[in-house]
């Protein structure tokens, strides 16, 4: 009787706001999103989320609704805990989901319209409109802290956001990043280069299977390849030469939290080996993988160690985590979240300290 009057006792589960908006900027093209509203603060217990924002960044391939799942386990993992959350807000980029093109683009898709930039500068200015509208006027914030996770691309964008406008970003949840400074064919054996040697290839794969798998990669996944949202990705590399740099600011000037966390190597290889690339299980083993691990060790770098966790592997999960396994995304928002708030709490109670000492210098005496 007593946990059904508990279950009863716990915070309605959050209704979506379900909308668009047009950004000032650019007119007569509407952005599609999914917004959560944040965690009501309570007598003695504020929501120390109260200006934060949750946003969710999409790969190339994968609209706002591959977050919904991860989402809704994040949050009845709050509710049932009785644990604040922030606002929650994902959304379908130009040329995505059920979002029109972007109207600045010249060309139709497929295209190289716009780049990562443009796509950075888009997501600024839709963040301050969604902010403004939802704003609560009596603790008014001319910006969020914002908090992203994001999946594929959706990490270098995030990365690329975070340098554009230090002190924004105070956490930050990789899925999986793109290998943002590679064009992914060049991972791969290359038969036609004078110092292949075939005999090098792990047991069971030809040079015919490198080759095919090359071609592939190429056709697919080179940034050459355009793509049906306009977002070109062929100057990522120059855009973000380095998994390890530059650092990342956030709030008051101190480093964002991060959790790095890459796909399970087997689930990956099998998922390259029954889907449309056909690549042989042990060259992915061999060659793909390794080299995305050394990448998303690197990504550990942009923030202060403390404050960094990875490269973990999301077990199960291919490269869209999110759709594989949306309970680990929610495990490791609340993990991310834990820290935060933790460092919150442990800095109010280090002030709290201060002020007593400095009137009882008696107390500050013994606390040294």
């Amino acid at each position: 009787m007593s946990n059904q009057s508990s279950e009863e006792d716990l915070p309605p589960f959050p209704e979506p706001e379900i909308s668009s908006l047009i950004l000032e900027n650019k007119p007569n093209a509407k952005l599609h999103y999914t917004y959560y509203p944040a965690s009501t603060s309570q007598p003695h217990h504020p929501n120390p989320f109260a200006q934060s924002l949750i946003v969710f960044l999409n790969g190339l391939l994968s609209p706002r609704s591959s977050w919904d799942a991860s989402i809704n386990d994040f949050l009845e993992k709050r509710i049932s805990s009785r644990l604040p959350y922030p606002a929650l807000l994902s959304y379908d980029r130009y040329g995505q989901g059920d979002s029109d093109h972007d109207p600045d683009d010249p060309d139709p898709p497929p295209s190289h319209s716009h780049d990562a930039m443009s796509a950075v500068r888009s997501l600024k200015q839709f963040l301050l409109q969604i902010w403004k509208e939802h704003l609560d006027m009596s603790n008014p914030s001319q910006f969020p802290s914002l908090i992203l996770v994001c999946n594929s691309i959706g990490c270098a964008l995030a990365r690329l956001f975070s340098q554009t406008y230090p002190g924004t970003v105070s956490g930050l949840l990789f899925l999986d990043s793109v290998i943002a400074n590679s064009d992914l064919v060049s991972i791969w054996p290359d038969p036609s280069s004078p110092s292949f040697d075939p005999l090098t290839l792990p047991p069971g794969t030809t040079t015919d299977d490198v080759l095919a798998t090359r071609a592939a990669y190429l056709q697919t996944f080179h940034p050459d390849v355009p793509n049906d949202e306009g977002l070109s990705r062929r100057n990522l590399a120059t855009l973000l030469p380095s998994p390890s740099s530059p650092s990342l600011e956030g709030p008051d000037s101190q480093p964002p939290y991060l959790t790095v966390a890459g796909h399970d190597w087997a689930t990956f290889a099998d998922q390259c080996l029954t889907g449309s690339l056909r690549t042989p299980r042990a060259l992915t083993m061999t060659y793909m993988n390794p080299a995305w691990q050394r990448y998303n060790e690197g990504l550990v770098g942009i923030t202060h160690p403390q404050r960094a966790i990875g490269p973990i592997i999301a077990v199960g999960c291919g490269h869209f985590v999110q759709k594989d396994g949306p309970g680990f995304v929610a495990d490791e928002m609340v993990s991310l979240l834990d820290r935060m708030v933790n460092r919150v709490e442990q800095m109010a109670e280090h002030d709290a300290n201060e002020r007593a000492s400095e009137s009882n210098p008696s107390l500050h005496s013994s606390l040294s």
